[in-house]
């Protein structure tokens, strides 16, 4: 949504919540009309052309900041638009402690789309906690959530995990890894549409299933953001009922992410573009409707 001066209901018929102000001011970020170093107008100005107290304009605000999207929010003077950060977020964190904060960024906008490509759901069931705390606690209200979720389906021969020695292990091995891929998306999938419930928003969640094993885990947020995390292959074993499973897996958890944004840079916009439309591909052609059991 872009709301200009002109199309702001100047004679009071239409009052703006604070979250559309924010999604209004951001977009002009995001389009440039309002670039890096250049302060905000007043209060005042803000309140004045949205319709709205001051009040809802400082809430704006903080929404705002909390992106990282401000700095020198203050009572002094207006705020300034923040640098955009570097390409890559910086140094390249691991999933579990890249992942959480960027999501509870993509999660400050009315309309939230999350779109995943990963092995099964653990990261961001993991990962997505935090997000879900600061909503319970009225730091986040998105309207809408829509998440897309692309799993190994259950009826392929994984590339990984697997056996280390052909031993008749792979079924097993196959049987844990399901149980995980399931049990972890249905945790995933009951948290988010329980905001249904808690707090009226709407929700929505499928999975569909891959005729292959990813490679890589892929977080698609709002468009807007690509993170990109190669699976690494390691040899380990795991207690699984009576047996020790000797495998090739990954930790998906540990995998380094790397950020791509639009706002960075032609490079970064492309990449972002490209991966989305990558997965929309996928979710409409070679995929299948998939139901956690």
């Amino acid at each position: 949504m872009v709301v200009t001066q002109e199309n702001v209901a100047v004679n009071g018929s239409r009052s703006f919540s604070p979250q559309e102000i924010a999604d209004a001011l951001r977009d002009r970020i995001r389009a440039g009309d309002l670039k890096a170093g250049d302060r905000l107008p007043t209060q005042a100005d803000l309140a004045e052309e949205f319709g709205v107290a001051r009040g809802d304009v400082r809430q704006a605000l903080r929404v705002l900041q909390e992106a990282g999207l401000l700095t020198n929010v203050s009572k002094g003077s207006p705020p300034r638009i923040a640098e955009p950060p570097a390409p890559a977020l910086g140094e390249p964190q691991t999933t579990m402690v890249g992942l959480a904060p960027r999501l509870a960024a993509a999660f400050s906008v009315t309309h939230v789309r999350i779109d995943v490509v990963c092995h099964t759901a653990e990261t961001l069931m993991l990962a997505i906690a935090e997000t879900l705390r600061q909503i319970h606690e009225g730091r986040l209200s998105p309207q809408s959530i829509e998440v897309r979720i692309l799993v190994p389906s259950r009826e392929i021969t994984l590339a990984f995990p697997v056996p280390v020695d052909d031993t008749g292990e792979d079924d097993s091995i196959h049987k844990r890894w399901l149980l995980m891929r399931n049990s972890q998306g249905q945790v995933l999938q009951h948290n988010l549409l329980a905001l249904r419930a808690t707090h009226g928003m709407n929700v929505k969640v499928t999975f569909r299933a891959l005729p292959f094993t990813p490679p890589v885990k892929l977080y698609l947020l709002n468009d807007e953001e690509a993170l990109l995390g190669y699976y690494m292959l390691t040899r380990r074993e795991e207690e699984y009922g009576s047996q020790t499973l000797d495998m090739y897996d990954v930790l998906g958890r540990e995998s380094l992410l790397f950020s791509f944004q639009r706002q960075a840079g032609q490079r970064d916009a492309s990449f972002v573009e490209e991966s989305q439309k990558w997965f929309d591909a996928l979710w409409e052609t070679i995929t299948t409707d998939l139901t956690l059991s």
